[in-house]
């Protein structure tokens, strides 16, 4: 049974900085070859796509996040990260990662982000 954990949400004052993790219970083979990523879902909103990483390391993000979020992965840690600087209220959400294996898609239970005015 695959499983995501997602951890480092939290409360932080607009400007400040979190970084959440997320860490994959499958073989680092496997892992490496699937590509990873973060969405997140705000009080009465569709989940979005934040930013995503393919298997070689190719990255991609939201237009509303460009410039302040990077995401990032550790192929032996088996981790995927996402670095939040300057942040917005905007920004409050339920932070989801997914792992994409092609075939088949696992999410995490996610992790919760408030940010303050």
């Amino acid at each position: 049974q695959v499983q995501l954990v997602e951890s480092g949400g939290g409360l932080v004052a607009a400007g400040g900085s979190l970084r959440l993790s997320c860490a994959a219970s499958v073989l680092r083979s496997i892992f490496s070859r699937s590509a990873m990523g973060w969405y997140r879902q705000a009080p009465g909103k569709q989940r979005e796509l934040v930013a995503d990483i393919s298997s070689d390391g190719s990255t991609a993000y939201a237009d509303s996040v460009k410039g302040r979020f990077t995401i990032s992965r550790d192929n032996v840690k088996n981790t995927v990260y996402l670095q939040m600087n300057s942040l917005k209220p905007e920004d409050t959400a339920v932070y989801y990662c997914k792992i994409d294996f092609g075939f088949r898609e696992v999410w995490g239970q996610g992790t919760l982000v408030t940010v303050s005015s």
